[in-house]
């Protein structure tokens, strides 16, 4: 007897419609699994037979052909092990089905236990949509897998525990019921990092606002202990709130890295600090046979943070320089090709010199001029053109450290003049699908960032002067424009564009002679 069940697989982060067939004939006992199956779907048959005996099943004692359609596409994962045993089960007449279709409206998806557990499996947000969107109205999923099916609506999601209850349900004798939505809000957690935190640092302070202001990239350059990490680390925290949408594609990377947790919605924007020892593929994402997300895909919406800059490898960062530009992964193997999204704000570190202390007040930078150079040519020019802002991050004196007369302002009153900024750009760029300064195009760029004629000269001298390239000079007029719109003004100001160009540190010094002349 034949019988079909459906189930579904991932590619990037989307999920995909996939025929479960199992037929079963008579000749020698075997078990065949056709449709291009990798590793973890060969060995499915195993956990299945261990999993049906544990579970009171008979193993039927015949010839057995699986095939996943459509037969083209390479399927990976353990997320056809439930599937698999209940097509098996219906082809050997032992639950009911219709016409050769078991649950002909609904989706199932799962890993087996060798115990006839049910175990949560990668990507069960994206197959959920991918059910929706071709007209099913059920899905079933580990338990572990509930809340976050749940998130998609117009759907029934029942959460499987284990094989037998599952049968039982089929079977009619234990009927399962659904799981309800459950949407999560923003909460920051009691002790969360806060900007009041960060004694003095003014400078840096502002350049954190205007970055996310604009979700611009940023450079902090400065001694050790100055600060760099921790106003890195509390950048989230004056990031606008994620909206539900925002939310729900952060949600879907980690459900499909695998890394979501039980907790359902992604909330809070993501913020990843990998290691400066990262390979490649950890960083941007690939493996095989199935290419997972690296770090630049699950800090999309949030903050990647790259400490110690220089000392990353020089082939992880500049790989970078496509996904910044473009706020997407490519990634191509052998028989597939997935997109993983990353529109991130990229936030690094670094010291001036091999010691540290180039520009220090408290200590004497020890390093011969040719170490510094070499020590800085270790980030290309193509990359620091990415950056919109570098800023010098200065020593700090143990009496502003233990001031009390100057409160710092708290991360909730400095986000509530970013959401106002954003706000104004939502508005401003309603019609384009942009959604922040940072992301503007060049046509974008030419209509709403028009300069006038000293905002103009000004630019000029200072690209002159340091040979700056033409996507230096487009970001500074984003920085400008994101600065006017924390001042609440609709035209971009010679004051605009002159804090702009001065938040570009490494060339402080021609900087300076350049606005001056």
């Amino acid at each position: 007897m034949l019988a079909t069940i459906t189930s579904g697989a991932v590619i990037g982060i989307q999920g995909y419609r996939v025929e479960i067939e199992v037929q079963m004939g008579v000749g020698m006992v075997n078990f065949f699994t056709v449709g291009l199956p990798e590793g973890a779907v060969k060995e499915a048959r195993i956990r299945v037979r261990s999993a049906l005996i544990e579970s009171g099943f008979d193993w039927p004692l015949r010839s057995i052909t699986v095939n996943l359609a459509p037969a083209d596409i390479r399927k990976d994962g353990s997320a056809f092990d439930l599937p698999m045993a209940i097509a098996l089960l219906a082809a050997d007449d032992r639950i009911p089905c219709h016409g050769g279709r078991v649950l002909p409206q609904a989706m199932v998806v799962g890993e087996l236990g060798l115990s006839g557990e049910v175990r949560p499996v990668r990507g069960v947000l994206p197959l959920t949509v991918a059910a929706r969107d071709a007209g099913l109205r059920s899905i079933f999923v580990p338990a572990a897998n509930a809340a976050e099916a749940a998130l998609v609506a117009d759907m029934e999601v029942f959460a499987v525990e284990n094989l037998a209850q599952f049968v039982a349900h089929l079977r009619g004798h234990a009927p399962m019921s659904t799981t309800l939505p459950r949407h999560a809000t923003y909460q920051r957690a009691p002790g969360a990092l806060d900007m009041a935190d960060v004694k003095g640092q003014s400078h840096a302070k502002r350049a954190c606002e205007v970055a996310a202001a604009g979700g611009h990239n940023l450079l902090l350059v400065g001694p050790p202990g100055s600060g760099k990490t921790m106003l890195a680390r509390r950048l989230p925290t004056i990031l606008p709130t994620m909206g539900f949408e925002e939310a729900l594609e952060v949600t879907t990377v980690y459900s499909v890295a695998g890394i979501l947790g039980h907790e359902g919605l992604v909330s809070q924007r993501p913020f990843r600090a990998p290691h400066h020892t990262i390979s490649d593929v950890g960083l941007i994402g690939g493996g095989t046979p199935t290419p997972r997300p690296g770090e630049v895909s699950l800090a999309h919406h949030g903050v990647l943070f790259l400490d110690e800059l220089p000392e990353f490898r020089r082939s992880a960062l500049e790989v970078l320089r496509q996904p910044l530009e473009d706020q997407s992964v490519n990634i191509t193997r052998r028989l597939i090709t997935v997109e993983y999204p990353a529109r991130v704000m990229l936030v690094a570190s670094m010291n001036a010199c091999p010691c540290g202390f180039l520009g220090s007040t408290r200590r004497a930078c020890t390093c011969r001029h040719d170490l510094v150079e070499r020590y800085r040519a270790r980030i290309s020019g193509p990359l620091l053109d990415r950056i919109d802002l570098q800023i010098e991050v200065s020593d700090i004196s143990y009496r502003e450290l233990r001031a009390d007369t100057d409160p710092s302002e708290s991360s909730d009153r400095i986000r509530d003049r970013v959401e106002t900024a954003r706000q104004r750009q939502r508005h401003r760029l309603a019609s384009t699908g942009i959604h922040c300064n940072a992301q503007l195009r060049p046509q974008e760029l030419a209509q709403t960032c028009r300069l006038d004629p000293k905002g103009h000269h000004i630019l000029e001298r200072v690209a002159d002067r340091l040979a700056m390239s033409a996507r230096a000079c487009d970001r500074i007029v984003k920085v400008a424009r994101t600065i006017a719109d924390l001042a609440g003004s609709e035209t971009i100001c010679p004051a605009h564009i002159a804090e702009a160009v001065a938040f570009r540190c490494l060339d402080r010094y021609q900087i300076t002679a350049a606005i001056a002349s």
